[in-house]
């Protein structure tokens, strides 16, 4: 069974108790040492121990299953530690000895839970801090703070940078409040409906990302090539004006026609976009780089570009290169926390 999402838990979360099941919320709040799911990972279940989601890998939710029914019935929040020893550690769902503390809550009427999925579905950043100790809270939007937690300006300023950098944790500046970002869903937005495309699609969304594949040629972009990806047959830079890449937004060109490319790559650089990224030979990016200068882009906007496009991993078939693609992603995506 696939991983699903932060939006699917909430939305599970939302229909659950909408049908008048009470729900509860776990996330992991701390790792130390070895974990097999990051920090701010969510497990939501209901009052007859349905469950979505994963706190570890696997062998810790049973006992969180059952704290989680024990909040929703008396309501008190609950803050799990599970330590773990090296000899333990493989029963425990994880590859060496570690530490793993779990946030237990019961939602109710003042969980901001609709705001959230309203800013998922407007790719509004968004984040809750939730001070562990008694469970009083807030929700922090780009212009709105709402809640019971009172934040004072060097919290919001902190909160308001690891919203934008989607960085759950708890704050460096009181460690007894856990922020939990909602960064929008990545994007992935891939221009050329080619064979590299076909095998980058469902890689990308295994990893997450929303991928729409961006294509004028309505026989090379078909649903039978491209099952369940969004597809696109408007001319690239028409298509990335209207989706505005932003910063959780990587664009790759995959069609090897300038006429397709370099529009796209044009808009991409003028665009919040993490990861820009070009298909083509050494020789064929160095005519591109010219190309897009006489369009009057900058020699830091060109930079931007990865090309050619990939980890150089030493594949050729589109799958290999795919794979090269999608790797130096996720490299550029969490540069930031290493």
């Amino acid at each position: 069974m696939l991983t699903v999402n932060t939006q699917e838990i909430l939305e599970r979360a939302q229909a659950w108790r909408e049908s008048g099941l009470g729900v509860a919320l776990a996330t992991v709040v701390r790792t130390w040492g070895s974990s097999p799911r990051p920090v701010g990972s969510h497990l939501v279940v209901d009052d007859q121990g349905n469950f979505v989601g994963s706190v570890s890998g696997g062998c810790i939710e049973g006992a969180v299953i059952q704290e989680a029914r024990a909040a929703i019935a008396d309501g008190r929040p609950r803050l799990l530690d599970f330590g773990v020893s090296d000899e333990k550690a493989w029963e425990f769902g994880l590859a060496c000895g570690g530490r793993i503390q779990v946030y237990v809550e019961r939602l109710d009427e003042t969980d901001h839970l609709n705001s959230l999925l309203t800013a998922q579905v407007a790719r509004v950043p968004a984040a809750t801090l939730t001070r562990l100790t008694d469970g009083s809270h807030c929700l922090l939007l780009p212009e709105k703070t709402d809640g019971r937690l009172d934040l004072n300006p060097e919290q919001i300023e902190e909160a308001q940078t690891r919203i934008l950098a989607d960085r759950s944790g708890p704050l460096q500046c009181d460690e007894g409040i856990f922020l939990r970002a909602y960064a929008p869903a990545p994007r992935m937005l891939v221009i050329g409906a080619v064979h590299i495309a076909q095998a980058l699609a469902p890689m990308a969304t295994l990893a997450g990302f929303n991928v729409t594949i961006i294509d004028p040629r309505t026989a090379f972009a078909t649903a039978e090539r491209f099952p369940e990806v969004t597809l696109c047959t408007d001319w690239p830079d028409e298509a990335l004006e209207r989706c505005q890449p932003d910063f959780t937004s990587a664009v790759i060109t995959l069609s090897h026609d300038a006429k397709l490319d370099d529009p796209a790559l044009f808009c991409a650089l003028q665009s919040e976009a993490f990861y820009v990224g070009a298909l083509g030979s050494k020789r064929s990016h160095a005519q591109r780089l010219e190309r897009l200068s006489a369009l009057g882009c900058t020699a830091e906007q060109l930079a931007r570009i990865h090309g050619p496009v990939g980890l150089d991993l030493g594949g050729r078939l589109p799958a290999e290169i795919a794979v090269s693609i999608l790797a130096q992603v996720l490299q550029l995506r969490y540069r930031d926390d290493r």
